[in-house]
């Protein structure tokens, strides 16, 4: 640092009003200055909290706002902790459905005068630390597990809601879920309506949410015509065993990636192999994110209400710390978004000729 920016610091330093400098001037405690900023004014006389105001804003004293806030009983901070799980290569919050959650929620906490702080942690200690280190009013936690929630109940008075949780009603714990089974449910029945008779189904685990969906899927499918294939979690061997399993999947006609992210994901790959979606195969997604619109082919997903999951999050956050009933689970409806471009009726007669070969496209 040059010298005259260290002078410059200085001066700056000094001309920094300190809540003792208020307090001396005026003749009154610290402790009373302190009281006014923090609006704990019950004892002390209308005509002191006026001085000490008028003082304050003569004097231009910024406070800290994060001693502001800690010294108050609300803080007015909810916080957003999302699970860092490897699958997300250290790029959780670009996650389509992760980011697309966060923005509905930016917006709920905001219009309900309350700030959010994000945090993306695989620790369940760390939540605690960072929910208490900021006094907060609440959380809302997204894509951690069963035994994650309930010990954070056990070890935290903070009130927080989660999203997609399956805690069996576990108690002070609100769980808004949305309706996975149906979501598959419509993406299969579409398949079949389409005339597909062998569709795949594509995951990187097969329990909880992603259970949930296979299960619909294969129910409005109808079953044995639908099959499930296990993908790994990380791109790079995502796409390789893709390539190791091309004839396997070039035996179906129609294929439902549980996430968005996994269907585009596999849209650009059949791109490079030179399969053509929809003519070869039809593809489907679950979240319908905006991506969905700007990919090309436009992509058939499963549609759920972020804006109404985050009002809810945000209402049922109030009622827990206000200590009011609230319901232990809440499941909202989903609605398949059809686009054509991504799901035909692949038995036209220009697309049935038994000797397809798929060509690979160079990479750009």
């Amino acid at each position: 640092m040059r010298t005259d920016e260290r002078n410059e610091e200085k001066s700056v330093e000094e001309r920094r009003v300190r809540i003792c400098d208020i307090a001396q001037e005026l003749g009154v405690s610290t402790a009373t200055v302190s009281n006014v900023l923090h609006g704990k004014t019950k004892k002390i006389s209308e005509e002191t909290v006026r001085r000490v105001q008028e003082l304050l804003e003569k004097r231009q004293y910024i406070p800290s706002m994060a001693g502001l806030l800690l010294a108050q009983n609300d803080s007015r901070i909810i916080g957003v902790v999302v699970n860092d799980h490897e699958k997300y290569e250290a790029h959780v919050l670009e996650d389509i459905f992760v980011a697309s959650s966060l923005n509905c929620l930016s917006r709920e906490i905001e219009k309900s005068g309350q700030f959010m702080m994000i945090k993306t942690t695989t620790d369940r200690e760390e939540i605690i630390r960072f929910a208490s280190m900021w006094n907060m009013d609440g959380l809302v936690l997204i894509g951690f597990c069963d035994a994650d929630y309930r010990y954070l109940r056990s070890h935290m008075r903070i009130p927080f809601v989660v999203y997609d949780g399956y805690l069996g009603g576990a108690e002070r714990i609100c769980n808004i879920m949305i309706d996975n089974y149906d979501g598959g449910f419509q993406v299969g029945a579409h398949f079949r309506e389409m005339g597909h008779e062998r569709a795949l189904c594509v995951s990187d685990n097969l329990v909880c949410v992603d259970l949930e969906r296979y299960e619909g899927f294969r129910a409005g499918f109808g079953g044995n015509g639908a099959q499930f294939m296990q993908i790994p979690m990380h791109k790079e061997e995502r796409w390789n065993f893709y390539r190791e399993h091309l004839e396997r999947l070039l035996g179906f006609t129609a294929i439902f990636a549980v996430s968005d992210y996994y269907a585009i994901d596999l849209l650009r790959f059949l791109n490079e192999q030179g399969v053509p979606v929809p003519e070869r195969i039809a593809l489907a997604g679950f979240d319908d994110t905006p991506m969905c619109s700007l990919v090309s082919p436009t992509l058939t997903s499963v549609r759920q209400d972020a804006a109404r999951r985050a009002y809810l999050a945000v209402e049922n956050l109030k009622k827990l710390k206000e200590q009011k009933e609230t319901e232990a689970e809440i499941r909202l409806p989903v609605k398949l978004t059809v686009r054509g471009s991504s799901v035909k009726n692949l038995y036209a007669e220009e697309f049935s000729h038994a000797g397809f070969v798929p060509v690979r496209k160079n990479r750009d």
